[in-house]
């Protein structure tokens, strides 16, 4: 692997492409830790020292951030506006039958998709900066914090709008710098970005369970979440890469004096179909209560119940409510995003049948079938996975930021192997060896 590294380095246009992508990296690394104008730096210092943020509320934000949403820097927002602005895209584009008409058009539609991303982006940039401004300046933020309210000391209008100008100009930029990697680079922009920002919390985040720990100085409890983080790493690259694989045959054609087809080939349907996305949607949907209950005045007794089920992520309700939501999503995100009856059609128009079914309608029940089979264990290892930071929060006392399950591990194995693929293709295409022998 290390020899692939130096080939790879040794090429000068894919040389080119990892300097420019680690060159984009250091830029991005850097806005993270600029303060927005408005905020009192050393009182965000001093609520974040003392280990009192509210990241059970603002976790998921903060993770996909790299840590900005909690230091207010310009890259507050981060990545997650436009992750938000892609999942509510493609799943209008379901809906909208406009939206489905671009889709069909090709590099066209597809670019045209993309440019109301990028506008939805900047809406949702306004709409979650304005929220994180009104969060800081009541002291929201840091729970707890002696001088949390005098995180923005100057809370005129003006200073309001600027630091809401400012984070959704960096998210703006954000968005542009993961389009530059997409482009001129490795692997895909919005994805590295969102890679980089996972992985920058994992020092803190391991330092923190050694410092909490009591055996032996914390070494132990150090050591093990390793041991747990390179199973989980294992187990998630091997459901990651399993898929069931639909035998396709196409029949002969002859054209003058020429035959086509004949082939075989197979429709590769994942274990985890659904990928990351229901573990973002139930995060995302049982941020609600919470953050309604946060904002809501006096001490009634449903803001109470809230509170005690719903906020820090431990209750049984919680738990449960989690583990279901995800599982429900993985299955609606598995149906609008692969259409067994498209599928069925096209290879009916080319000529395709699966060995022992009829094509057309057959198929398309056939494909359902077998989706909706290997659905069940991938929705049941997502929930699964998701709960190992609440299941540490609940067995060993370990902080919210247990880095190695979650959405965290998957996105960073996923990205990490699409990465690899992409580099490895590239050593390839110039008759190099690849990464595995």
């Amino acid at each position: 692997m290390l020899t692939a590294f130096a080939r790879a380095f040794k090429t000068p246009d894919l040389r080119k492409k990892l300097l420019f992508t680690l060159g984009i990296i250091v830029v991005y690394r850097v806005g993270t830790h600029i303060p927005i104008p408005g905020v009192d730096y050393r009182n965000v210092q001093t609520c974040i020292d003392a280990a009192q943020a509210n990241t059970g509320l603002f976790g998921l934000v903060n993770m996909f951030s790299g840590g900005a949403l909690l230091q207010i820097t310009i890259f507050a927002l981060g990545i997650m506006p436009y992750i938000t602005a892609s999942i509510i895209l493609q799943l209008l584009t379901v809906v909208i039958p406009r939206l489905e008409a671009l889709k069909k058009e090709g590099q066209a539609g597809t670019a045209k998709i993309t440019q109301y991303t990028r506008y939805l982006t900047i809406a949702l940039a306004i709409l979650q900066g304005t929220g994180l401004v009104a969060t800081a300046r009541s002291g929201a933020l840091f729970q707890g914090c002696p001088v949390a309210s005098q995180i923005v000391p100057d809370q005129s209008i003006f200073v309001t709008i600027t630091m809401v100008i400012t984070m959704t100009a960096g998210t703006a930029a954000v968005m542009w710098l993961g389009e530059l990697i997409t482009d001129r680079g490795i692997g895909n922009g919005m994805s590295i970005l969102m890679f980089i920002s996972i992985a920058a919390t994992f020092p803190s985040a391991l330092w923190a369970i050694k410092e909490q720990g009591s055996l032996a100085g914390g070494w132990i409890e150090f050591g093990t979440v390793i041991l747990v983080g390179l199973v989980m790493v294992g187990l998630v690259v091997f459901v990651e890469q399993a898929q069931r694989r639909i035998p396709v045959q196409y029949a002969k054609r002859m054209i003058g004096r020429r035959s086509y087809g004949g082939t075989s080939t197979y429709i590769p349907l994942k274990v985890n179909q659904a990928g990351v996305i229901p573990v973002i949607f139930a995060s995302s949907l049982l941020y609600i209560p919470a953050l309604v209950a946060q904002f809501a005045g006096g001490n009634s007794g449903w803001k109470t119940w809230i509170e005690q089920h719903f906020v820090k992520g431990d209750h049984p309700y919680y738990i449960a409510s989690y583990f279901l939501l995800i599982v429900f999503f993985a299955f609606f995100y598995v149906a609008i995003s692969f259409n067994p009856e498209e599928v069925a059609d096209n290879m009916k128009k080319y000529g395709g049948f699966i060995p022992g079914i009829r094509a057309g309608r057959p198929t398309a029940e056939y494909l359902s079938y077998v989706l909706n089979r290997i659905t069940w264990p991938g929705s049941l290892y997502l929930g699964l996975i998701a709960l190992v930071p609440t299941m540490a929060l609940v067995g060993f006392g370990a902080n919210q930021n247990f880095p190695f399950g979650g959405t965290s591990i998957l996105i960073i194995v996923g990205v990490g192997l699409e990465t690899v693929k992409q580099i490895e293709s590239q050593l390839q295409q110039r008759n190099y060896e690849g990464f595995l022998r």
